[in-house]
């Protein structure tokens, strides 16, 4: 406030209007008014929060931007100069896109859940249980540094008839198995195998933050262990399984890989539709549209989840 006193005082030559909420009679000098700006902008915060909103508008902000943009041009054109237009909304709105929006939605979303279920014994093992959990860590992280694509075609490699499991199952035992890849199930598998570390390690830290001095004290009270998981452990982890839901489902939601390798396009997701309309069908604001919807829908869920997030508390500054 003190800095727009003397900026106004600054600009009118210390005559402030009535109500500009001082009652100083003293006139500014114009170069106090520099000063002082000098002053704010030389802040530690500000000047250590500059690479990340220099790095936000550029790698972020001007792309988004220039897609938002691009989804009010005519369909077919390559310049955001032309007069904007609603034409690419309403066609995705008449056309069959509802379809692949529905897929990713209800894959993301069982992503997740099964995701849920199958990381809380092992994130609570690595907290609590087990003796080693370094080792296990190790073992979750060490895939990530290998490609998702190359990861995937394993699978294929694995699952596929005469692949690996076919190809054992008939040297040991003569017997066939079909190929199960390129459905619905695949696509799926595909994703928790892909997205189980971004699940896993948030929720682990989750479980971290519950004291032990609550667990005891409830078992005290003669709470037994079902009690004990929901009334004490599941709230007191919620920040970390809140932040594993919300980059799973959203990166669940996103993912094209997974259903063009192991789903062999039985399914298209709505990525796919947005990558062939960006490249086959070269008609960007078509594309550009789709991800805007998309992102539209990202930004709901996500704005969603950290209203009901104390980030405060999550990174141990709050009481």
């Amino acid at each position: 406030m003190s800095l727009v006193r003397s900026l106004l005082s600054g600009v009118t030559g210390g005559a402030l209007p009535r109500g500009a909420g001082t009652t100083s009679t003293t006139p500014a000098q114009p170069g106090k008014a520099l000063a002082d700006l000098v002053r704010h902008l030389s802040r530690p915060g500000l000047l250590l929060s500059l690479p990340v909103l220099v790095l936000l508008l550029t790698g972020f902000l001007a792309p988004l931007v220039l897609v938002v943009t691009y989804s009010v041009m005519p369909p077919h054109s390559f310049s955001i100069t032309q007069v904007p237009t609603l034409a690419n909304y309403a066609h995705i709105l008449s056309s069959s896109y509802y379809v692949s929006f529905l897929w990713s939605l209800l894959l993301a979303f069982l992503t997740t859940v099964i995701l849920m279920a199958v990381s809380w014994p092992i994130a609570y093992g690595m907290m609590r249980t087990f003796r080693h959990p370094m080792v296990l860590t190790l073992f979750l992280v060490l895939p990530l540094f290998i490609s998702e694509n190359v990861r995937l075609y394993g699978w294929v490699l694995t699952l596929l008839q005469h692949g690996v499991v076919d190809g054992s199952m008939r040297a040991l035992f003569d017997i066939s198995i079909p190929s199960v890849l390129y459905n619905g199930p695949m696509i799926l598998l595909g994703l928790v195998v892909v997205f189980l570390p971004f699940m896993l390690f948030p929720m682990a830290l989750g479980i971290s933050m519950i004291p032990d001095a609550c667990r005891e004290a409830a078992y005290d009270m003669g709470a037994n262990r079902w009690q004990v998981f929901r009334e004490v452990e599941v709230p007191l982890a919620m920040p970390g399984i809140l932040i594993g839901a919300l980059l799973t489902f959203v990166l669940a939601l996103g993912s094209i890989a997974e259903s063009k390798i192991l789903g062999g396009q039985s399914i298209i997701m709505v990525a796919q539709e947005i990558e062939t309309a960006f490249t086959y069908a070269q008609n960007w604001p078509l594309g550009a549209a789709l991800a805007t919807l998309l992102i539209a829908l990202t930004a709901v869920l996500v704005l969603t989840l950290l209203a009901r997030l104390d980030i405060d508390r999550l990174f141990g500054r709050g009481d």
